[in-house]
């Protein structure tokens, strides 16, 4: 059988939750990388990332505090060639947002993987929609790697301006191969698919959505205000 990647995205709340419920619900899908946003930021942000990660079975690529709260995890089968962390534009009054990425190496797969987290403003955001898309294929060219995965909170949802710039170069995981629920926001009454995976048109999606099946609705209700989207992709 051909090998998989697992890439979960999720919004963690900084961790304002039932953090043992979380840490169910990110090892029931056993993911290889987990796109983090809210992590925590604050005094400790260090060690809470670190200890956060261990409960899902994985360990610390890069980002926190100095990616506004972006963070990668991967597990013990991921190698790390290389990794970066960065901030956003942005205007004064709005909240800082960022980055964090990575080149990464699962058996025969390299590819760059990247977490972010848009800004709650339409103006900001569609800015940063195309911001991300630079620096994410800055980074993969200076790290020689043809495969790119874009995930996160991006505050958004299909048809919007923002939306559509990212979908004119990278595809929409959920779009090309859906699984389990679509909408990943917000609370116990979820309505709009705001958490997202993106891929270069090179990668083969073999799913991608909310594993229902994967993670009781109990913790998935007590873990966070976001629910996770875990995509499952051949990365040649």
């Amino acid at each position: 059988m051909e090998e998989t990647v697992r890439i979960l995205t999720y919004n963690v709340r900084s961790l304002r939750d039932d953090r043992a419920a979380l840490a169910r619900v990110v090892r029931s899908c056993a993911p290889d990388v987990v796109c983090v946003q809210e992590s925590p930021r604050f005094f400790g942000w260090q060690r809470a990332a670190r200890t956060m990660a261990a409960s899902f079975g994985l360990s610390v690529v890069a980002g926190g505090a100095n990616a506004s709260g972006n963070l990668l995890l991967a597990g013990p089968n991921v190698e790390v060639d290389a990794a970066e962390v960065l901030y956003l534009e942005h205007k004064r009054g709005y909240h800082l947002r960022g980055m964090a990425l990575a080149a990464l190496r699962i058996g025969a797969s390299r590819f760059t993987v990247a977490s972010t987290h848009l800004s709650m403003n339409l103006e900001q955001r569609v800015h940063q929609a195309g911001e991300v898309l630079g620096h994410l294929d800055g980074f993969a060219e200076r790290n020689q790697t043809t495969s790119r995965v874009l995930a996160g909170d991006f505050n958004s949802y299909p048809g919007s301006v923002e939306w559509g710039i990212l979908t004119e170069r990278l595809a929409d995981a959920w779009m090309v191969s859906p699984m389990g629920d679509e909408f990943t926001s917000t609370g116990p009454n979820p309505y709009q698919r705001l958490d997202a995976v993106f891929v270069s048109r090179d990668v083969d999606v073999v799913r991608a959505g909310v594993p229902t099946d994967l993670i009781a609705k109990a913790d998935e209700a007590l873990a966070s205000d976001h629910r996770p989207v875990l995509a499952v992709l051949r990365i040649g």
